[in-house]
């Protein structure tokens, strides 16, 4: 996921200037998304450039002028190309999480099509993680050392991969269901 779809996220919510994004970022995206203040601005000069965003500049005394950011329907509409396009690496959850808190009433079909393809992903690695255990730890609770070591790793990841799966079954339960029409 590039730094400009979280901002396309970000700014599809309300406008902002770079330090207002900035602040937003360390409240909510910034919690699954790092950007540095430098990369952000410089994301949206760039943003800018290419027509995914406009501004305008406001006058302050005594401060260089601010510049108020706005998504253009060019970020609108490439913001939904994103999230109605399949992600490359159904591991990383920040950048589903971008989606659903991105997408817009009329991606949320395809949005909804991709949370099933990841949760379903998911749940073949937890299934997969639960074989290991159950096959190479049989008694977990006689484990010394590097074995123990290696189970408690392996629990962490059949414990993430199944908190992954029950959020996205949540997020499937939240969503609306798509309408008889959009089925087709």
């Amino acid at each position: 996921m590039a730094l400009e779809h979280a901002l396309l996220v970000s700014l599809s919510e309300r406008s902002g200037t770079g330090y207002q994004l900035t602040r937003r970022f360390d409240r909510s995206i910034g919690h699954w998304w790092r950007a540095s203040h430098q990369q952000i601005y410089k994301t949206l000069a760039r943003m800018s450039e290419n027509g995914l965003v406009t501004y305008v500049e406001q006058a302050q005394d005594g401060k260089p002028d601010k510049k108020v950011y706005t998504i253009t329907d060019t970020g609108r509409k490439t913001l939904s190309e994103w999230i109605r396009t399949p992600g490359k690496d159904s591991t990383d959850r920040r950048e589903l999480a971008t989606r659903i808190r991105g997408a817009a009433p009329s991606d949320l079909p395809d949005l909804a099509n991709e949370v099933r393809r990841v949760r379903d992903l998911h749940a073949e690695r937890a299934e997969l993680f639960r074989t290991l255990e159950s096959r190479d730890y049989p008694t977990p609770a006689i484990l010394t050392g590097t074995e123990l070591q290696q189970y408690l790793v392996l629990r962490g990841g059949v414990l993430s991969e199944q908190g992954t799966v029950d959020w996205l079954d949540e997020v499937l339960r939240a969503l609306p269901s798509p309408s008889p029409e959009s089925a087709d």
